[in-house]
């Protein structure tokens, strides 16, 4: 699945994911934003990774907010623009198995 999203006055987040069991199984967030340190994004995937894919996106944004420590800076993206980007991916799921 796949979800993308431009944050307002800021980069692309792109979202690439599958679900198993109803959960996050694989999570790949991608984009033209800067991270800092690089570290922190694997740290978003892995807060991602496990998470119900029937949540809404303020689960998801805290998800993320919550594993970032204060050291981390976000460049061109929120936690809520990730949320977005995932629960786009999942929307788009639904809309292409529909008749």
């Amino acid at each position: 699945m796949h979800g993308e999203y431009k944050v307002p006055g800021g980069k692309l987040v792109v979202v690439d994911l599958e679900v198993v069991g109803g959960r996050l199984a694989v999570v790949q967030v991608s984009g033209d934003f800067f991270l800092e340190p690089d570290s922190a994004l694997d740290t978003i995937n892995a807060a991602l990774l496990g998470l119900p894919a029937d949540r809404d996106e303020r689960h998801f944004a805290e998800a993320v907010e919550n594993a970032l420590g204060p050291e981390v800076s976000l460049y061109g993206i929120t936690p809520e623009g990730v949320a977005i980007a995932v629960r786009r991916a999942l929307d788009s799921a639904s809309t292409e198995h529909a008749p």
